[in-house]
């Protein structure tokens, strides 16, 4: 491929050729628009919706309507997109996805798509990764659209229903992902129609389109309602786990991200909480708490994976760093851990609706995105989400200079050479911006600087409030900024006066990502727009990645060597294992992603049945003949199972008949099981069918056609929705025994779909009966109305900092005397309340 790719041109290569004449028509027309005034070039946006209504395609319209967004932002902001940005713009409005380089001014690149699309009227979401981008975009890029006379919104956190329609009422909209997709699943729980915030998904420009739909993709999101479990037991497990031993008791597989118990360790169990085997399916629940407080305490670590402020565990997020304020971690981890560092356990949550961000996005009509770092995705890109990834020239050739990586013995050894090489860069002046993998580096980075005296800012999930601000000072002369790997991504870092004679932004990374991209996202802060800088990556092989998929060879030339701590060795062999492992993880977390997808394909497609079914119910349709459909379906399955077809029983079998269905949707004493004897299963089908028809519009005339059309839509409502949820939950149930099924030889995908659509048509079945069942024992005066089922307390996923944090009510708590919650069916004094 690298021979073809030199002969012919890498497909990126061909695919910019083919936009160049595109460019050329963009640019002959700002001659033209130079000439127009303000008022007239606001004009062409009502000239362009015009020329779409009589038949003209965007397409045609595209090199005036980008010329025209040119001259109105030179007016607006004083900046005017160059060729390579209208590049990107043309990538982008083709729903692909261009790669920029940082720096080349991406935020302004989507103007150009943003506005041409939006001329249709069905709307245009822009995506970022925090409030404070999507805020600062609006704000920005907004004076542009307003300029030409379109209208935008912003969808922040805190806004109320009322601001939020208005917002996507809007011809543009910015928002954050969270934001988006929670409110596309709150739009699916509504009662009413009039409360749904969003219009049809259209066209959507994800901005660090990776960080979104890669990095982001393996934690769906979900709105959680307050269950009903008690939160005692999780403090019991996580004493018990405290008793136990490392390697004796239990084993922690770092690869597989779990913890599991020794047979010492299952025996240590069975003893404390009093049973025989621990295995036993009957202690399902037990053998999830304990599990949970394992992994709490032996995989989940404080500071890196969570924090503990004002009394609550507050997770922070792998990639960015920052803290997700009002997640969870799901399935009973976050409340194991709440155990662990003895704060106010919290109630489990029910889950009330959920989905990914893969299946969010790929909901809209049109989906493209930007960012500098997607090729090495190119691959998941395409399979998934087909996009294919266009990577746009740089408008100056790049000059910085990236560094071999430095590979120390120990990590101390390392952190002592990064000192050095910062406090020497220090004293020339040169800006230093260092990228670390976790708050608890960044802060031993910076114990380190104080003690040399080095003046620095840190920048980590404990101070992210000014991470914008500190990280645009980042390139002036003398800087030094210790931050996250991905702080402050989206903003910009210019060099200060007197920078570039220095040398430009220095980069240093304290250790390698698992991702590539990451890296060369922190390597791309520095060298924007052809300026000078250097990046240099410094590892130690007791760093994660080098320590859990670094190769043994490599550990075996350094013990070799007789390498001391404070010497480094600089090698290919040495940057290409380190490449290697990345490349084996990246591998290994787009097989988890396409499994994550596959399980949630399945969810989708049902999703989209139950979603429909509620959209019709909101718009008002007339649901009569459905609910008339209904009585047929339970009849009828109700004759197939009552009537065995056996002689002897027909007597037996007509009279259990019968009475269900005097249960559900016949009145009493309407048939006699005599008179059904001599039918057959069609005639009492249809015997039984006439009956409930009848009944039922006797029901119509007693409370009036358009009440029990409003009956209707209430009890479906209410019935899909308590349905709905518990099937959510049946199914991530089943979707955490499929692991086992491989054992069985059977294909864990495989396996979930077909028992996920087999109990989907339970669901279905079950819908019907109840929906049945409500009408005919509804009473006039005591009719329905419309209200939630569970309230939401939550919202868990994704990853920016804007979530809003809930109220969740507190715990009762359990009385001495009371039935113990761990349901062994002693008093809790005498159980777990000894325990705790």
């Amino acid at each position: 491929m690298g021979l073809f790719s030199k002969v012919f041109g890498t497909y990126s290569d061909r695919e910019v050729k083919r936009l160049i004449p595109i460019v050329d028509k963009v640019e002959a027309f700002d001659e033209v628009m130079q000439k127009l005034t303000d008022e007239e070039l606001k004009n062409k946006t009502l000239e362009f919706k015009d020329r779409l209504a009589n038949g003209e395609t965007l397409d045609d319209i595209l090199p005036e309507a980008f010329a025209v967004v040119r001259e109105g932002a030179f007016r607006a902001i004083g900046q005017k997109h160059y060729r390579e940005q209208i590049m990107g713009g043309i990538v982008l409005h083709q729903g692909r996805i261009s790669e920029m380089k940082t720096g080349e001014g991406k935020t302004l690149v989507a103007t150009l798509p943003a506005y041409l699309n939006a001329l249709s009227g069905k709307g245009v979401h822009i995506v970022t990764v925090n409030d404070y981008l999507a805020k600062r975009d609006k704000e920005w890029m907004g004076q542009i659209f307003e300029f030409l006379g379109l209208t935008v919104g912003v969808i922040i956190h805190d806004l109320t229903q009322k601001e939020r329609q208005d917002a996507y009422n809007c011809d543009i909209t910015y928002g954050t992902n969270n934001e988006f997709g929670f409110d596309y699943l709150r739009d699916n729980m509504v009662i009413y129609k009039e409360e749904r915030v969003q219009r049809g998904l259209n066209f959507a420009i994800v901005d660090e389109v990776d960080s979104i739909l890669i990095d982001e993709a393996r934690t769906p999101l979900i709105i959680s309602g307050e269950g009903e479990k008690s939160t005692d037991f999780y403090k019991v497990a996580d004493f018990f786990v405290k008793t136990l031993v490392k390697d004796d008791d239990f084993t922690v597989d770092e690869k597989a991200n779990s913890v599991i118990l020794t047979d010492d360790g299952v025996e240590k169990a069975e003893k404390f909480f009093k049973i025989e085997n621990f295995a036993d399916p009957s202690h399902m629940e037990l053998q999830h708490h304990v599990s949970q407080a394992l992994k709490g305490n032996y995989m989940m670590k404080k500071d890196k994976d969570y924090m503990v402020k004002d009394g609550e565990v507050i997770i922070v997020d792998e990639f960015t760093g920052r803290l997700m304020e009002g997640r969870r971690y799901s399935d009973g981890l976050h409340q194991a851990i709440e155990a662990k560092e003895g704060v106010n356990v919290q109630r489990e949550s029910k889950t009330l609706a959920t989905i990914t961000f893969q299946n969010y996005f790929r909901i809209f009509t049109k989906l493209s995105g930007m960012t500098g770092t997607a090729l090495t995705e190119e691959l998941e890109f395409r399979e998934i989400y087909g996009l294919d990834v266009i990577v746009i020239p740089t408008h100056k050739p790049v000059s910085r200079a990236d560094y071999p990586d430095v590979v120390y013995k120990t990590e101390e050894g390392k952190f002592n050479a990064i000192a050095d090489e910062i406090e020497e860069t220090h004293a020339t002046g040169q800006p230093v911006l260092v990228g670390t993998v976790s708050i608890e580096k960044s802060e031993r980075l910076s114990s380190l600087l104080k003690k040399r005296g080095v003046a620095h800012q840190v920048l980590n999930a404990k101070y992210h409030d000014m991470e914008a601000e500190i990280v645009s000072h980042a390139g002036e002369l003398g800087m030094v900024t210790i931050a996250t790997n991905m702080a402050g991504r989206g903003t910009d870092i210019k060099l200060g006066e007197g920078v570039i004679e220095v040398g430009g932004l220095k980069i240093i990374g304290t250790e390698r990502h698992e991702s590539r991209r990451i890296d060369n996202q922190l390597r791309g802060r520095s060298g924007r727009q052809g300026d000078p800088g250097s990046s240099r990556f410094f590892i130690s092989l007791e760093d994660d990645l080098m320590r859990i998929f670094g190769s043994e060879r490599l550990q075996g030339i350094v013990e070799k060597l007789g390498l001391k701590d404070d010497e480094a060795i600089e090698s290919k062999m040495v940057s290409s294992a380190i490449e290697n492992s990345q490349k084996k993880v990246e591998g290994n977390n787009f097989d988890i992603r396409k499994t994550l997808l596959g399980y949630d394909d399945v969810m989708n497609q049902q999703r989209e049945v139950i979603y429909k079914q509620r959209s019709s119910v909101l718009e008002g349709t007339d649901l009569k003949e459905q609910i008339e459909e209904m009585f047929m379906d339970v009849i009828s399955s109700a004759v197939k199972t009552h009537i065995s077809g056996i002689d002897e029983n027909i007597n037996e079998d007509c009279e259990k008949l019968v009475d269900y269905l005097e249960e559900l949707c016949i009145p009493e004493g309407s048939v006699k099981a005599e008179e059904l004897v001599e039918l057959s299963d069609e005639a009492i089908i249809e015997k039984l069918y006439e009956i409930s028809v009848e009944t039922y519009r006797a029901k119509e005339e007693e409370f009036g056609a358009e009440a029990l059309r409003e009956i209707e839509r209430v009890i479906l409502l209410r019935v899909v929705d308590t349905k709905w949820m518990d099937h959510i939950d049946n199914m991530d149930h089943l979707k955490r025994g499929m692991g086992l099924r491989a054992y069985k030889q059977q294909d864990p995908a495989q396996a979930y779909q077909f028992e996920g659509s087999e109990m989907f048509d339970e669901m279905i079945y079950n819908i019907k009966i109840d929906t049945v069942r409500y009408l005919f024992h509804v009473q006039v005066e005591k009719a329905p109305e419309r209200e939630r089922v569970v309230k939401e307390t939550s919202v868990s996923g994704g990853s920016d900092d804007s979530a809003k944090k809930e109220p969740v009510k507190k715990d009762k708590k359990v009385g001495r005397n009371d039935p113990c919650p761990c349901g062994s069916g002693k008093k809790y004094k005498n159980c777990c309340g000894r325990m705790s």
